[in-house]
């Protein structure tokens, strides 16, 4: 997250990736966070292309229609977050594309799933416990 409001959202995708020449084309996404029971797949959707493969098929996801943008959401996942990319200024330099969250799903059967944050090559981190603090803003 970058702003609140409007929800914006900096993610980098390698030039070298598909999808980033679909975010280019598109101009929009869906963000979809996995529970961590899904790592495994996660890490095997990672190691292929949506040039050569339908990651969907091959690895059972389901798919459900967006609200926002044609992209689709993941169902097996807990939050889809439907994002249009508003900003490009940094694509050329850094790859980094600046989204807005224009709707946001999430599954409330798997609202208390553990997340996961991914470190590179296999590896991520869980999340724990949550911890709240006094702020000025709710």
């Amino acid at each position: 997250m970058v702003e609140f409001n409007p929800p914006l959202i900096a993610c980098v995708v390698s030039e070298g990736d598909y999808s980033h020449r679909a975010l280019k084309k598109t101009g929009e996404c869906v963000l979809a966070i996995p529970p961590a029971e899904l790592a495994g797949t996660v890490v095997a959707i990672g190691n292929c292309s949506g040039r050569e493969v339908d990651k969907f098929g091959r690895f059972g996801l389901t798919v459900r229609p967006a609200k926002e943008v044609a992209a689709p959401l993941i169902d097996e996942c807990i939050v889809n977050i439907e994002c249009k990319v508003v900003d490009r200024a940094l694509v050329t330099a850094y790859n980094l594309f600046v989204l807005e969250a224009v709707r946001a799903w999430i599954d409330p059967k798997k609202a208390k799933a553990r997340t996961l944050h991914h470190c590179g090559y296999g590896r991520f981190l869980l999340d724990g416990e949550e911890l709240r603090l006094r702020s000025a803003k709710p």
